[in-house]
């Protein structure tokens, strides 16, 4: 079967460096530059039958789904540091340091080709702030971009599969 089913010319896989992750609603994290892998471990549990004592057999258990890191350029946008005040805000009072009603959110994960067309997105579910890197070490002498991180805790995630392979444009030559 082709790796590609509507652009049956195309070899290349997609690249990772056309992405955009947004809440389930359609608000868009502004300035995100990196997002860690989607990665899901399935635990193996081995069992033997009794009459068979020369083999293990092996059966999938437990899933686990690691937590994802976004990262962007430390901006004025409140996003991160207003999401992470969800799970522990100091200084809000007692019995108000966690938003247990909203901490939670769904996100999507669109990955563009190389035109700006979506390809592939990822649904992540029930995502939450467990930890929260507002500034990283300072350095008078250096001259790196200043990078705010958020680890998401997630409960699992999903392609979505309503995003179509899209029909790549052909370049055509200018008159």
């Amino acid at each position: 079967m082709a790796q590609f089913t509507v652009n049956a010319q195309r070899y290349d896989p997609y690249k990772s460096y056309k992405f955009r992750v947004k809440e389930v609603g359609g608000t868009y994290i502004a300035g995100v530059s990196k997002v860690s892998a989607l990665k899901r471990t399935t635990e193996v549990v081995e069992h033997r039958e009794g009459g068979d004592p020369s083999s293990v057999r092996r059966s999938p258990g437990q899933s686990k789904f690691e937590a994802v890191t976004l990262e962007r350029g430390v901006t004025h946008d409140k996003h991160f540091e207003q999401w992470a005040n969800k799970v522990w805000n100091f200084g809000s009072g007692l019995g108000a340091e966690v938003s247990l009603k909203d901490f939670r959110k769904d996100l999507v994960l669109e990955v563009y080709n190389e035109a700006g067309q979506l390809a592939i997105a990822y649904r992540l579910f029930r995502c939450w702030v467990s930890e929260f890197q507002a500034l990283p070490e300072l350095d008078a002498k250096g001259s790196a971009i200043a990078i705010q991180t958020l680890k998401l805790e997630n409960e699992g995630w999903e392609r979505d599969v309503d995003v179509k392979e899209p029909a790549e444009p052909s370049y055509t030559e200018p008159r």
